[in-house]
């Protein structure tokens, strides 16, 4: 599997840093302590700047046929439009609108220091860079954990990522993580968002002093999580009705889950059968899944569709599976296999 990470030619270094422990593509450095945001964004080689320059064509109808190498062909400024570019590479990450509005590295991480007043037990655990920089990443450990059961604990996670090529808003994410399989367990409570987007306009920067109220939204989340998830560990669900949250909550459409259901078979049908194979190997072999608090039990059951993104499906590269997990088709399968399990608590006969 491809990882992405930047590479920076000049420091011979990935642009990546974790706390004790390598990430699975084993790059970038690894430090003994928990960094400060200071020292986390040397860590991760993102002290760089990016700025906005003019875009510029040629006017070659005028030289047509021409082949004096010394000819100065006149530049056009491209109106409205503009690169960004690193200023220690001069790599061109990508090409933005005149609204659009640079938010410094170093800024992404101020926002997670004023969040949390500056240190009160916020622990950063790895940030980096993609591709040539366009995109980074920041994952924060924060203070106490979501205990279910004894000795199931879920740690409570900040994760940002914002991209300097156009592409995408700031989005800082709570992102709860279980210990045991660092398995990623998005949620919706209640239509609450667990996410705060900012766009790239002149305003974002007074956006990120304003979006510590994602704290609130933690917190608060956090212990509602805490609450329903102990409750689902005591919920047995047997392996028939795990076999149908998990084919709702995987199916792409009504369409391809009604052919499976009446034995109709097409590349689709197909393909949507083995990967629910392989969410229900994982619920029902994955040693992850074999705790007092996951076996048999409707916490297990949601953990299986959470952890078959983050441990099981193969993804093209880290930034593709960074996108799904916390954004995009993982989230929404995973979302919807937290609303499966909230109709199970209410009726244990929902799947049968």
């Amino acid at each position: 599997m491809a990882h992405n990470i930047n590479y920076n030619e000049k420091t011979s270094k990935h642009s990546f840093f974790s706390v004790k422990e390598k990430a699975w593509h084993g790059l970038g450095q690894i430090v003994s302590d928990y960094p400060t945001s200071a020292e986390a964004i040397k860590h991760a080689g993102l002290d760089y700047l990016v700025e906005k320059r003019p875009l510029f064509t040629y006017d070659k109808e005028n030289f047509h046929g021409k082949e004096d190498t010394d000819i100065i062909i006149p530049e056009i400024e491209v109106p409205n439009y503009f690169a960004t570019m690193r200023t220690d590479t001069e790599d061109v990450l990508g090409v933005v609108g005149r609204e659009y509005h640079v938010v410094q590295n170093i800024d992404a991480f101020s926002f997670f220091d004023s969040i949390v007043g500056g240190g009160n037990g916020i622990l950063y655990e790895t940030a980096g860079a993609l591709g040539n920089g366009e995109r980074i990443f920041i994952t924060a450990k924060l203070p106490d954990y979501i205990r279910v059961g004894f000795d199931d604990m879920i740690e409570k996670y900040l994760f940002l990522t914002t991209s300097h090529d156009g592409s995408g808003s700031i989005i800082a994410a709570f992102t709860p993580i279980r210990i045991v399989c660092n398995n990623t367990l998005n949620c919706a409570l209640n239509n609450m968002s667990n996410c705060v987007k900012i766009r790239h306009t002149e305003s974002a920067q007074d956006k990120l002093k304003q979006a510590h109220s994602l704290m609130g939204i933690t917190n608060k989340l956090a212990i509602e999580l805490g609450e329903i998830y102990n409750h689902w560990s005591r919920i047995r669900i047997t392996d028939k009705q795990v076999l149908k949250l998990v084919q709702q909550a995987m199916a792409p459409s009504k369409e391809v889950l009604e052919n499976v259901l009446n034995g109709r078979e097409d590349e689709h049908s197909t393909y949507f059968k083995n990967v629910c194979a392989n969410v229900c190997e994982f619920a029902f072999s994955n040693e992850t899944q074999q705790t007092l608090t996951t076996k048999g039990t409707l916490f297990g059951a949601y953990n299986a569709v959470t952890g078959y993104f983050q441990n099981v499906k193969p993804f093209k590269d880290q930034e593709s599976k960074l996108k799904s997990i916390q954004f995009g088709s993982g989230l929404t399968k995973s979302q919807t296999a937290f609303k499966l399990c909230g109709h199970f608590q209410q009726n244990q006969n929902f799947f049968n």
